[in-house]
């Protein structure tokens, strides 16, 4: 994002997204500003790619393909946008380094896979499908429902992919997914706009609250519903993840002031609380994503973890009151589930009680183990430029790529979400820093 674009003015306030008056006496004038701003701005760098690719074709997309893996100097005369998008992700922020890209997404390894998949679905996308925005996004463009288990197993890919230790430097699966996951948000973004989405109303499609949001949903609602379920981190951890993700977010194209110093769930929640009053009131498609992303997971904890389909629906329902709190769910129209909910508490506590026992069982000033998944050998990169040996749990796809938006499904589908067909491309990608 162009220095130009960080100081532009803001346009007219999106009728459905609060209002200016009630947002500057709230949070003070300058953060009524940044969310004016934020509210109507999407991405232009990658903006401008996707116009590249659909004026220039074949030999615009071939190079964004390979300078997104193997780095903007191998690229031949790339074409302007697509010098001006590498340019920027391949300048990583000061706080870059190899400490942080080798170990500050270690924590995260500290819970299980199931945990993983509860908090993603019933904590992370619930809450996104909140967004009347992110919801309209969707319905415009297509598969609002049938395409819920797919944005799924492809959301899950990306996360695990992007986590990876190593994994986000240039080139590497998580550096070459997270890319992905932004050109897709363009791709949708100018799909959104060809069939009539009302910017009037909700501001650019995919907009800068809607991404840093999203953040906010795969980190502090994440989270937070991992502590939920016995699985909390210390300060220390929280800081390293959260630092770790404000790279993310560099590379996703979400303006550095929504989310760069955040080191804790108090800072988080600031933010977060901005972006709350400005994305507005849930429509009917939200409850309809809501309900069918719990039904999605509740099969999927039957495959991994043996969870009858029934029990784990009542779980997942009980679960999301305790995440987002009853009047989200009542909103969404989702049934509680008393008898459930008073069977979560004790597993609960004693799963709280029991990780915390292990976590002490150390040796004096000892460090804490590191986890034992993804094993080291599987890190897909290092200083000595470690090539991976596996991706990360996940069902694969069969999704082709995702450059181009006429290639796959029209562009159909959340913007959010990487080809696992590039996902494998990626695992033999260039190894620079």
């Amino acid at each position: 994002m162009t220095q130009a674009t960080l100081g532009a003015r803001p346009r007219e306030w999106p009728t459905a997204r609060s209002s200016r008056q009630g947002i500057l006496a709230q949070f003070g004038d300058g953060r009524a500003d940044l969310a004016g701003w934020a509210l109507t701005t999407g991405d232009p760098l990658a903006d401008a790619v996707v116009e590249e690719l659909h004026s220039s074709g074949h030999e615009a997309r071939a190079k964004l393909h390979h300078g997104i893996e193997h780095g903007l100097a191998s690229v031949d005369d790339p074409p302007p946008g697509v010098a001006a998008l590498l340019e920027q992700t391949e300048t990583a922020p000061a706080y870059v380094d190899d400490t942080l890209l080798d170990e500050a997404s270690l924590p995260f390894f500290s819970a299980p896979p199931p945990v993983h998949i509860v908090s993603l679905a019933a904590g992370a996308l619930v809450r996104t499908y909140q967004s009347p925005s992110m919801a309209t996004v969707l319905a415009m463009t297509g598969r609002l429902v049938d395409g819920v288990p797919r944005r799924l197993r492809e959301t899950g890919r990306w996360v695990n992919t992007a986590m990876l230790p190593g994994s986000l430097r240039r080139g590497n699966a998580g550096y070459v997914a997270t890319l992905q996951v932004r050109m897709m948000h363009a791709h949708m973004r100018r799909l959104a706009r060809r069939r009539g989405y009302d910017e009037a109303a909700y501001g650019v499609p995919v907009n800068q609250v809607d991404l840093a949001r999203t953040w906010m949903d795969f980190t502090l609602a994440s989270y937070r519903a991992e502590e939920i379920m016995g699985f909390p981190r210390t300060s220390a951890e929280l800081a390293s993840l959260y630092r770790y993700w404000s790279y993310v977010g560099h590379l996703l194209g979400v303006d550095p002031r929504l989310i760069e110093g955040i080191s804790g769930h108090d800072d988080a929640q600031r933010v977060d609380d901005l972006m709350q009053a400005v994305t507005g009131p849930a429509i009917p498609e939200t409850a309809v994503l809501a309900a069918a992303t719990l039904e999605t997971i509740a099969g999927t904890l039957n495959e991994v973890a043996r969870v009858p389909h029934g029990m784990a629906r009542q779980a997942l329902r009980a679960l999301a009151r305790r995440f987002h709190g009853n009047t989200v769910l009542d909103e969404l129209g989702l049934p509680g589930g008393a008898v459930t909910d008073a069977l979560l508490s004790p597993a609960f506590h004693a799963i709280r009680i029991r990780r915390n026992r292990l976590r002490r069982d150390r040796p004096p000033g000892g460090k804490p183990s590191r986890p034992t998944w993804p094993p080291r050998a599987n890190w897909p990169g290092t200083p000595r430029n470690r090539r991976p040996t596996s991706t990360p749990p996940g069902p694969v796809s069969n999704s082709d790529s995702p450059y181009d938006d006429s290639r796959r499904n029209n562009g159909e589908d959340h913007a959010g979400h990487p080809g696992s067909r590039s996902h494998r491309q990626a695992r033999g990608g260039h190894r620079s820093e």
